[in-house]
């Protein structure tokens, strides 16, 4: 039975329960309870993971270890 963890209530809700939230709220679908429940976890592990390779790609790709205070957001400026 599939599962999914709504990021507004920070419940996880259950395939087949008639009050599931739909849309941008759920994360999943995730096999178990348990992954269900990690939900938040895993995302912020696999962000920050990618971050890192972010940060390594660019000194890299530049040789400048201060590259990485570089923000490519034209919002930021």
């Amino acid at each position: 039975m599939p599962y999914w963890f709504n990021i507004r209530t920070r419940a996880v809700e259950e395939h087949d329960d008639p009050e599931r939230a739909r849309g941008a709220d759920l994360m999943g679908p995730y096999e178990t309870r348990d992954a269900a429940e990690r939900a938040l976890d895993q995302a912020r592990q696999r962000t920050e993971a990618w971050e890192e390779q972010e940060r390594a790609e660019r000194e890299w790709a530049t040789g400048d270890p201060d590259a990485n205070a570089w923000d490519a957001n034209p919002l930021n400026d």
